[in-house]
């Protein structure tokens, strides 16, 4: 964004952090739950060998598991910031994460290590919750949707290179050394949030744990229409992005053999979110957020319609797997944060519970869609541009009924040309 220097534009909240740090800070904070994800990709087959997991199907519990984590989590961590502050209930989830990541090391069974990748999901269900509820507190409206994409263009090219980074873990140990490297940097964010991260949640706007105020924060969350329509529409399709990760170790070494040149193939696709995210941080203070996730989200259900289709005729070689694979990153990544931020825009005074109930929605409905068309993997990409398409469709249909009927409505200023809308 051109005026991110403006010191009229920098929230002051962040202090003594400048933007740039911030920004840094917030994204490295948000990194543990994507790079706890795709690191673990290239060492499926070494934990289903180490385990005798039988059934490769079964190996997306790794990864599922730690979802269901950070789905649950999320419910309990918004309320709990909103009453003690931002800090405390970050660096506790971080804390966790890393203790998580010690029993992952030491894991005696499949078992076991799916109890650490629950908890290790819960950890990072503090992180992304507070992240949101953090950047929140310091911005709103389209200058909000500016900063997590500036966090999100370092925070999306953790998946670009997550799975390389594991694989090269792999050449030098076993599996268990990637939980290492997860605990090492989950140990340097909880350090730096510790030394730089100020509390961000004023005493005199804390909330009570009241199961009274609680319920009534959630019930003002679900029914309101932009912040309950959004979620829905963001769970949709995080549904299918989840199914792309739960089989691409599948589907690239299964389907189009490529072996350990996996990791590389997925960096290419995940590159588009990056690319998505540098350009959405540039165009969301002029075309603001509804245009330009209205418009992703066209183009996401374009792609899953090509994808399908091609399937269908047997038509679907490597290189234009991968185009429309990186295309699906590409609208994916120019909708997510502009979806976090309409969904987040009317519950500025909520914001902590607000922001967990969103994660916990998206990532539920995610985790439902990704593992139902995740466990249909049945060696073709049927089942998997089938899920794509309809969820995607469903996610359209949702953003309609928010919007009554009316796509890429422009941002409304008002006379003193202040944020109103998106």
């Amino acid at each position: 964004m051109s005026d991110v220097n403006a010191d009229s534009w920098v929230s002051s909240g962040h202090r003594p952090m400048g933007f740039p740090e911030f920004v840094i800070v917030i994204a490295s904070i948000m990194a543990l739950n994507p790079l706890a994800m795709d690191m673990m990709l290239p060492a499926l087959p070494n934990i289903g060998a180490a385990f005798h997991i039988p059934v490769a199907n079964h190996l997306q519990l790794v990864l599922s598991t730690f979802l269901i984590g950070f789905g649950v989590g999320q419910f309990v961590t918004g309320p709990l910031s909103d009453r003690f502050g931002r800090r405390p209930v970050l660096l506790g989830g971080m804390a966790v994460y890393a203790v998580a990541s010690v029993l992952a090391v030491a894991a005696p069974s499949f078992e076991t290590l799916l109890l650490a990748r629950a908890l290790q999901g819960l950890g990072t269900s503090a992180t992304r919750v507070i992240a949101t509820s953090i950047v929140r507190d310091c911005y709103v409206g389209r200058r909000m949707a500016s900063v997590m994409s500036h966090a999100m263009m370092v925070f999306i090219a953790v998946p670009v290179i997550a799975p390389s980074f594991g694989q090269a873990v792999l050449l030098v140990t076993e599996w268990r050394g990637i939980f290492v490297v997860l605990m090492l940097y989950g140990l340097l964010a909880l350090a730096w949030s510790v030394l730089r991260l100020p509390e961000t949640l004023p005493a005199s706007e804390r909330r009570s744990l009241a199961p009274s105020e609680v319920l009534a924060a959630f019930r003002q969350t679900v029914t309101n229409r932009q912040t309950i329509g959004y979620a829905t529409a963001a769970g949709s399709v995080i549904g299918a992005l989840f199914a792309f990760v739960f089989s691409a170790q599948q589907v690239f070494t299964g389907i189009y053999h490529l072996g350990h040149y996996f990791p590389l193939a997925f960096a290419a696709i995940a590159a588009g979110t990056a690319i998505a995210a540098f350009l959405n941080a540039r165009l969301v203070g002029s075309l603001g957020m509804r245009v330009i996730s209205h418009g992703a989200l066209t183009l996401y259900a374009a792609v899953a319609g090509v994808m399908l289709l091609a399937v269908s005729l047997d038509a679907l070689p490597l290189w234009l797997f991968m185009a429309l694979s990186a295309l699906m990153m590409f609208s994916f990544g120019m909708m997510v944060a502009n979806f976090t931020a309409l969904a987040m825009e009317p519950q500025g005074h909520i914001a902590g519970t607000a922001s967990s109930l969103y994660g916990s929605i998206t990532t539920l409905i995610g985790i439902v869609v990704g593992m139902v068309i995740g466990q249909s993997f049945d060696g073709t990409l049927l089942p998997f541009s089938t899920g794509f398409f309809l969820s995607t469709l469903f996610s359209l249909a949702i953003v309609l009924i928010v919007e009554k009927g009316r796509l890429f409505r422009p941002h409304r200023r008002s006379a003193a040309g202040q944020d109103q809308g998106a």
